[in-house]
């Protein structure tokens, strides 16, 4: 599930985490400090290196999360051209649905009127 968060602090990012994510759970990041202490908070923490060019390694990665930012960016640059801080949480909801439904496009539009 997405969030607007007003920054990447470690005090802003830990509380999502542990409200959102199971303890025992491992979560693959990249090497933002932030995510330095993950671990002392009751997950298995795995990190990939993007400084010193690594970006996958042991399977370890973090390319789904940057797709899908990736087509974020890609929609409101070429799409909406711009999204007001208003509405960026539904903003973020619609392009949750539309990745996490990526994969069955026929089955989106009947969840979609399902849901009103």
């Amino acid at each position: 599930m997405t969030h607007v968060v007003p920054n990447v602090k470690r005090k802003t990012l830990h509380p999502h985490l542990e409200a959102n994510v199971e303890k025992g759970s491992t979560i693959q990041t990249d090497e933002l400090p932030s995510y330095r202490t993950i671990d002392q908070k009751g997950y298995e923490h795995e990190t990939v290196n993007h400084g010193n060019g690594q970006y996958a390694h042991n399977g370890i990665h973090v390319n789904g999360i940057e797709g899908f930012w990736s087509q974020i960016k890609r929609s409101i640059k070429g799409t909406h051209v711009h999204v007001s801080g208003k509405h960026t949480p539904k903003y973020l909801g619609e392009f949750e649905f539309r990745y996490n439904m990526r994969k069955t496009p026929t089955l989106m539009w009947p969840r979609l009127l399902a849901s009103f």
